[in-house]
């Protein structure tokens, strides 16, 4: 399918939705009638410069991540909820299920139980649709760490705590297999997360919330064999760079005149994230790290202001050819993003992003091929029907 063709079967998604969500409500009225099931969908398109390194949009138009959603009450115990996406690579078409869980209702005593396919809690972002953020490509701590969005196959188990302030843990198996795609080792559980998310009021205009998240992953990846001119960007999928432990934390503030944030808002949101035992032939002091600042004002009740700065630091297990020694590429990639953006409704966001990058190091060359100097994207998102709630 061409991405021509594509375009033109997304545009007639809100007579699809619309249709559907009548015809299923009718059919879930009966088997539930207090109930029933939504549906929605997300168009992400956008037209890119040049294609950043790392990154996960087209140069010229592509589609981001653009998605169908369906969801719904099972019986009194459950809400299941699909999530089917597609995206362009290289100006092909990619779909996959990005989400298809089973989540608990009323558990006792705080805690929720999910199963299936679902996005990790860990960091700030990651749970979000791309679609749903500030800007429209995602720091370098997601685009190398964790394939830009990482949802994978397992169960999660949350508690949140009967205190005055919020205050939540977590526990989650995976497989592993949608963040390590090619790996050297392959156990049934290939990576497991815990994280604790805890914020609340400082005072009527003032909030924050702070995450604290750590990664341990099982699924050692494979190295690759070098190839000229080849970059880190080429796999797109799953996490560029990997290690046994990873951590994370994140810290976000934000002020809005009365806790109203519909007409003027700032959000600020620091994260950052390191990754240990990058390789078992790697010494110990072999990290790879990166650190995102991102700042956003809503100066308007349908315009925003923002700018972001973020840095990678890695250390690329390769070899020259098969059975030669593993040799581990030093290198940076600084990425600096501003943006305006018109939403006048939650389901419209019309975006105008500046992007530059810069590579040094070592063996910024070999690991970093094509970072770019100037990159300017517009980028229109459209929603139909129902939609996520939006995270803090």
């Amino acid at each position: 399918m061409t991405a021509r063709s594509m375009y033109c079967q997304l545009l007639l998604l809100p007579g699809l939705v619309a249709l559907a969500a009548s015809a299923t409500a009718h059919d879930s009225g009966r088997q539930y009638p207090n109930s029933s099931w939504e549906f929605g969908a997300v168009l992400d398109a956008a037209h890119t410069s040049k294609k950043l390194e790392l990154g996960y949009r087209d140069k010229n138009l592509g589609l981001g991540h653009s998605d169908l959603m369906i969801r719904g009450p099972l019986g009194a115990a459950f809400t299941a909820e699909g999530i089917f996406a597609a995206h362009t690579v290289d100006d092909r078409l990619e779909t996959h299920t990005e989400r298809f869980v089973l989540r608990s209702r009323n558990l006792p005593g705080g805690l929720s139980l999910a199963v299936g396919r679902f996005a990790s809690q860990i960091g700030y972002l990651n749970e979000q649709h791309p679609h749903a953020d500030d800007f429209s490509e995602r720091p370098l701590l997601y685009r190398g760490f964790l394939g830009n969005h990482w949802f994978d196959d397992g169960l999660r188990l949350n508690w949140t705590a009967p205190t005055p302030f919020y205050l939540r843990f977590g526990a989650e198996a995976f497989s592993g297999k949608q963040l390590i795609k090619e790996a050297e080792t392959k156990p049934k559980i290939g990576t497991s997360t815990v994280s604790l998310k805890t914020g609340g009021d400082l005072n009527q205009n003032n909030s924050w919330q702070l995450g604290l998240s750590y990664l341990n992953n099982r699924r050692q990846a494979e190295v690759h064999t070098h190839s000229e001119g080849e970059s880190a960007h080429e796999h797109l999928h799953g996490a560029s760079f990997s290690g046994r432990r990873m951590w994370m934390t994140d810290l976000v503030y934000k002020w809005a005149p009365d806790g109203n944030p519909k007409n003027q808002q700032i959000r600020l949101i620091w994260e950052q994230a390191s990754v240990a035992r990058i390789h078992p032939d790697a010494a110990a002091s072999l990290r790879h790290s990166a650190t995102a600042l991102a700042a956003v004002w809503r100066f308007r009740p349908a315009w925003e202001l923002g700018a972001k700065t973020d840095w990678l630091r890695v250390n690329k297990p390769e070899r020259e050819e098969d059975g030669d020694p593993i040799e581990f590429g030093a290198a940076r990639l600084r990425e600096h993003a501003m943006m305006i953006a018109y939403k006048p409704s939650h389901m419209q966001t019309y975006r105008l992003q500046f992007s530059r990058q810069r590579a040094d190091g070592a063996d910024a060359a070999e690991v970093f091929a094509n970072p770019v100097r100037n990159v300017v994207m517009f980028q229109v998102v459209l929603g139909f029907g129902a939609h996520g709630a939006h995270s803090y």
